[in-house]
Parts: C-alpha cells; sequence; structure tokens
C-alpha cells in the first residue's frame, strides 16, 4: 500500500487515513484553548485489515504536523499517540503537564464526546 492520503475533517474532530477513497485509520481529537491553544488526542483507531502498515503513525506525525502550522501544541491523551511520542521526541514536543491536566479534565466534563 502506497502513503495514505490523510485529511483533516476538523469540524467531526478526526484525522483520517484514506486509501483508494477509503478511510482506513483516524484519530479522534479535540480542540483545548485554555491554559493554551492544543489539539488533544483521544484515540486512534485503523482498521484491522489495515493494521501493520505504519497508518497510526502516519496519522501520529501528521497530527503533530498540524499542531506546528498552527502553532498548537498537542496533549495526547491517546496511548498510541503518546508512546508514538516517546520513540519520536524530535518530532513530537513534550506538553505541559498543566495542559494535559487541563484537557483531561475536559475530557472528564464531556465524556460523551468520547
Amino acid at each position: 500500500m502506497s502513503e495514505p492520503e490523510i485529511r483533516d475533517d476538523r469540524p467531526a474532530g478526526r484525522l483520517e487515513a484514506l486509501a483508494d477513497g477509503e478511510v482506513v485509520g483516524r484519530i479522534e481529537y479535540f480542540e483545548l484553548d485554555r491554559p493554551e491553544r492544543a489539539l488533544v488526542p483521544v484515540h486512534t483507531v485503523v482498521e484491522p485489515a489495515h493494521e501493520g502498515q505504519g497508518i497510526a503513525g502516519a496519522l501520529a506525525r501528521e497530527l503533530y504536523a498540524v499542531a506546528g502550522r498552527e502553532h498548537s501544541a498537542v496533549a495526547p491523551l491517546c496511548s498510541y499517540v503518546v508512546k508514538w511520542a516517546e520513540r519520536h521526541p524530535d518530532e513530537a514536543p513534550a506538553a505541559d503537564p498543566g495542559l494535559l491536566a487541563a484537557a483531561k479534565g475536559r475530557l472528564r466534563a464531556h465524556p460523551d464526546r468520547f
């Protein structure tokens, strides 16, 4: 499989990987405005038939690239994105603990969102 096309469906809160026009993976996220602007990934999903093809990593890389272009931080709550960021510190700056706490608080306040 070639590199998937990745698109940001901001209104739906999804960064999607497409192969042949089909969504084969996604990172679900929300935006945080305080204490600073951040993207908060909550879940990473890759369709079973497409696992092991680097799709989740491509999505995580693009999430950090989008945040960089928008001068936003990333406050990862998704366990996959946390692990990916630990393996790629040059591409994924560590989130401030206060920002992570604010992201967790927002998620707790809106559990129905994810």
